[in-house]
């Protein structure tokens, strides 16, 4: 196990960088141009890449390296004394928490309301408004913390 822990970290740190890019994206101009879209037509382009994100690849990306981290954790208490340990710790927790959690918890559920609205009214103008505000910030969260991880899992190959 102790010998796998160097390529998991690896794999991890790839795995939080690729995340940690598209979160990125979504936070900074994905999300800022559906709100200048009208109502009807943010929501729905919203709702479509709701739909096409769910590929094997980013699944394997956003939840194989959660799954990654997990190990990691296990394997940082079978070998505390391992140079890097507090970093590989670190890293897998944030990742951990910061993106499968905070996605199956929050931004899921945001989805779920979005996806359950009719676009053309009031109710779904508050639940767009509303969406636009709340995804973002936990987006934000998942952003940061994938970023946050991958430095840590560099840090703990150092």
């Amino acid at each position: 196990m102790m010998k796998l822990l160097p390529t998991l970290t690896f794999i991890a740190a790839i795995g939080s960088g690729v995340v940690g890019g598209v979160f990125f994206a979504f936070s900074n101009f994905v999300m800022a141009a559906l709100a200048r879209l009208p109502v009807p037509s943010g929501i729905a382009a919203m709702n479509s890449i709701n739909i096409t994100v769910i590929t094997p690849t980013f699944m394997t990306a956003l939840f194989g390296t959660g799954l990654i981290c997990l190990v990691l954790i296990a394997g940082v208490f079978f070998g505390w004394s391992q140079s890097g340990s507090y970093w590989l710790l670190a890293g897998a927790v944030l990742y951990f928490v910061g993106n499968p959690i905070v996605t199956m918890i929050f931004n899921v559920p945001l989805n779920d309301a979005l996806a359950a609205v009719d676009p053309a009214s009031a109710n779904g103008a508050a639940v767009w408004a509303n969406h636009l505000n709340e995804w973002v910030i936990w987006n934000h969260v998942r952003t940061i913390t994938a970023i946050a991880a991958m430095a840590c899992f560099i840090m703990a190959l150092t």
